[in-house]
């Protein structure tokens, strides 16, 4: 029967059921760094209002696996040159960075920057946590490919529905400019995590995610930026205390379900505000990795609120940092004034 949805109502729908089922079935089967499968959903849920073939998804997981497998061939030049290792990678962010500004496929470009900084680093300090952290990603991406074919079972978009409008090519002038804003965003959050990888992981992430904000400029930074960053924690605490009433898997299901729909009501403007669609987007992303990390936190038995405070406040010095980048690599000089002739 054909629903009488809009395809905006079916696409916030989808976004948040799908979600919500991804992030229950990569706990639910004790999948490594199980917040991966549910940011990937997420994402794909978010761009691509189709479902994807299984024959896709396959090569999509290949794909992914050889991005990421990069990182690996970096690991010795890291280890016997590691300055020369970290301009290289530096130079390989500036160019991946270049390549998805011109149009190049998003999430190509978000493995390669993954298998340059989280497996290169996770490498130095264990070839076994990089090719953990490489199946990871694999794994959660054939299960985020398997969640939005069920979503998009559940919830299509109505027949002859719109396709919404792509995003817009920056000018050729200021590629250069934001790939550089983008690597410089990305590399100190690689360097802090060859300190310590496996705590590190998660701020790589966050920083590879603000890297990819491109239409962020100096006048919006702080409220693109920093605001998603602090309302993704506020509902990461929200989300916590609630589901700590009663500790269920369905529980944690209904609970991202319900935050889900509220977010996904403002990304797909059924409840319009001016903030625009990346900001609830980062937001969303943030609080499944600072949610995701606590539970992990809590099941080996740390302290989740000192774990969280640490990690809260590393995410908001990324994203000062993210926004000081975008201040300084957004000042244009005055273009200089013709004489008559």
């Amino acid at each position: 029967m054909p629903t009488k949805r809009t395809p905006r109502a079916q696409r916030a729908l989808r976004l948040a059921t799908g979600t919500a089922l991804c992030l229950t079935a990569s706990f639910g089967l004790g999948l490594p760094i199980p917040f991966i499968a549910p940011v990937l959903a997420l994402l794909l849920l978010a761009t691509v209002n189709r479902p994807l073939p299984f024959k896709a998804g396959i090569v999509l997981a290949v794909v992914a696996m050889l991005t990421t497998g990069v990182g690996l061939l970096l690991i010795p030049i890291l280890r016997y040159y590691p300055v020369s290792g970290v301009l290289l990678i530096g130079v390989c962010l500036f160019l991946v960075f270049c390549y998805g500004l011109r149009g190049g496929n998003n999430l190509i470009v978000t493995f390669l920057v993954i298998g340059l900084t989280m497996i290169s680093s996770a490498g130095i300090a264990e070839f076994d946590l990089a090719a953990m952290v490489i199946g990871a990603l694999v794994k959660g991406l054939l299960l985020a490919v398997m969640v939005v074919t069920v979503s998009h079972w559940l919830f299509p978009d109505p027949p002859n529905a719109p396709s919404p409008p792509a995003a817009p090519l920056l000018p050729a002038e200021e590629v250069s400019r934001v790939a550089l804003r983008a690597t410089l965003i990305v590399l100190p959050a690689f360097l802090l995590a060859l300190i310590d990888p496996a705590s590190y992981l998660p701020i790589i992430l966050k920083a590879v995610g603000l890297g990819q904000q491109s239409s962020t400029t100096a006048r919006n930074a702080g409220r693109e930026l920093v605001g998603s960053t602090l309302l993704a924690g506020v509902l990461a605490v929200l989300f916590w205390s609630a589901l700590s009433l009663f500790v269920h898997l369905w529980m944690f299901f209904l609970w991202m379900l319900l935050f889900g729909l509220i977010l996904a009501r403002k990304l797909y403007a059924l409840s319009p505000t001016s903030l625009s669609p990346g900001f609830w987007l980062n937001s969303l992303i943030t609080m499944i990795i600072l949610l995701g990390q606590s539970v992990q936190d809590s099941l080996a038995g740390k302290d989740v609120y000192t774990a969280f405070a640490v990690r809260m406040g590393l995410f908001i010095l990324v994203t000062l940092y993210a926004c000081l980048m975008v201040y300084l690599l957004d000042q244009r000089p005055p273009k200089r004034a013709q004489g008559l002739t």
